[in-house]
């Protein structure tokens, strides 16, 4: 398995105390990576609320900063699922999907959301956005079940696995001052 995939970095800072020791309290008493990863997963999509639809700040990127202020966006909360599953030395990577924002709707952004390596299944990926009405993902390898389903022409699922976010989508969580803005300002990419 590559490295690159436990790393602790700039945005994915496991090593960070407080998000060393969330893994440590999610990890005690597992009997598994498997059951390991569910904890993570579960946290992350059902104790840190989605920035959007709290309408909540701050603006986080750093996994620290999101398990901190218990809110992020997508991409943000991504990046604390990989720093939870890296800190119990599973390798975890970010995905992105490409989603128009409305329905019907012409503009599209970034979606972000996890792959975990589990050794049953290899790479699976887990999207920890937060349920809400019309939105659910859950856990259940090795089917997936996630947030939203690619339908538009113009939407895109990549299919790569990054050990890093996009630029893209650090420029814009660390540069906007408010969810709103964030919100206006969503990152898009047509390709990788």
């Amino acid at each position: 398995m590559e490295k690159a995939y436990l790393e602790s970095d700039e945005y994915i800072d496991w090593k960070h105390p407080l998000v060393f020791a969330k893994a440590a309290e999610l990890g005690e008493g597992c009997g598994s990576e498997e059951i390991f990863a569910r904890r993570c997963f579960e946290f992350v999509r059902d104790r840190i609320e989605h920035s959007w639809d709290h309408r909540r700040g701050p603006v986080t990127c750093k996994a620290s900063e999101v398990l901190i202020h218990g809110t992020g966006y997508c991409y943000a909360k991504s990046h604390l699922l990989a720093a939870l599953l890296r800190a119990g030395a599973i390798p975890a990577g970010l995905c992105y999907q490409r989603l128009t924002v409305e329905t019907g709707g012409l503009r599209c952004c970034l979606h972000g959301l996890n792959a975990v390596y589990l050794r049953p299944y290899g790479w699976y990926r887990i999207d920890a956005r937060g349920n809400k009405p019309g939105v659910s993902a859950d856990f259940c390898p090795p089917a997936e079940k996630l947030a939203f389903p690619v339908i538009g022409a113009s939407e895109r699922d990549f299919q790569e696995i990054w050990p890093e976010p996009l630029a893209v989508v650090t420029r814009i969580l660390t540069r906007s001052q408010t969810v709103e803005e964030v919100f206006e300002n969503l990152p898009d990419i047509e390709t990788i």
